[in-house]
């Protein structure tokens, strides 16, 4: 009987085998990241391609200024509102309303949230309740709040509260409610009770997530603080888009707009820096 030889390839020619071919990085390939300073490039172009096409259309006569204003005119009327209208104290009541509103919402939402994510008697208590509030608009709630608050400051911040609270412990409970399992079976091995489990286990497991939820909702906050000041209000952005809606004046309404939107990404990029500072071991 003949012996079958046979023949083995190297350990270093089966090892290279094994490996998948480096692919080429793409521009555009799927999931592949941009470098820090390409995302900032892109996201400036985009601004001023934005702006370019508004002048194109404004300038060029293609709409009417009375819908629509140019550039010019609204950086024109921006001034103005700053320089004679004292504008600057209208942007400061803004802010205030909505950081008042705001953290009312966080403190008691935040500690609900981490409730109904914990124990599940609690969620199956309170979540059909908050995911029904959670539907309602913040804006139908303002002919009720005006009887009930008047038109004062504790009408615009409610209107704020009631928008973002049910958000927020909907959002806390789900991020609690995912914990890792076996972190928990971990703690319990090692000796802990129930409530060291949700203090030392749950919410510092859950915190990069509820922070991040939190900068999302303050997003949201801005929208129901315009539509507060739309309604029943002598000071406020909102207070001036509509005087200047009234006035035809859309350079003052465009400008009102973009200084919401200003506010709201510095808002946005400080919230990010703080989460990134606070929470640097996680992937947020």
């Amino acid at each position: 009987m003949e012996s079958t030889s046979i023949v083995r390839a190297p350990a270093s020619l089966s090892a290279a085998a094994s490996v998948p071919p480096r692919r080429r990085r793409q521009a555009f390939a799927p999931l592949e990241p941009v470098s820090p300073r390409a995302r900032w490039m892109l996201g400036v172009a985009f601004f001023v391609l934005f702006v370019l096409v508004w002048a194109a259309f404004t300038l060029g006569g293609f709409v009417s200024p009375t819908f629509l204003a140019s550039p010019v005119t609204m950086v024109k009327e921006g001034w103005l509102l700053f320089t004679e209208y004292n504008f600057i104290h209208d942007i400061g009541m803004t802010v205030w309303r909505v950081l008042g509103g705001f953290i009312m919402a966080a403190i008691v939402a935040v500690p609900l949230g981490i409730a109904m994510g914990a124990y599940k008697p609690i969620e199956a208590f309170l979540e059909p309740f908050v995911s029904f509030c959670r539907y309602l608009p913040a804006s139908a709630f303002i002919p009720l709040l005006i009887l009930w608050a008047g038109l004062g400051e504790t009408q615009k911040l409610l209107v704020i509260f009631i928008g973002s609270v049910f958000q927020i412990i909907l959002m806390v409970a789900v991020i609690v409610g995912g914990a890792r399992r076996d972190l928990v079976e971990a703690a319990y091995t090692l000796g802990a009770n129930s409530s060291g489990i949700v203090k030392r286990v749950l919410i510092p497991g859950a915190a990069p997530g509820i922070a991040e939820t939190l900068r999302l909702v303050l997003g949201w906050a801005w929208t129901y603080v315009i539509v507060a000041e739309l309604i029943g209000s002598s000071s406020g952005i909102g207070h001036m888009i509509t005087d200047s809606q009234a006035l035809l004046n859309t350079g003052q309404i465009i400008f009102g707009i973009i200084v919401i939107g200003i506010i709201g990404l510095i808002s946005d990029f400080v919230f990010k820096a703080i989460n990134r500072r606070l929470f640097a071991w996680s992937a947020l």
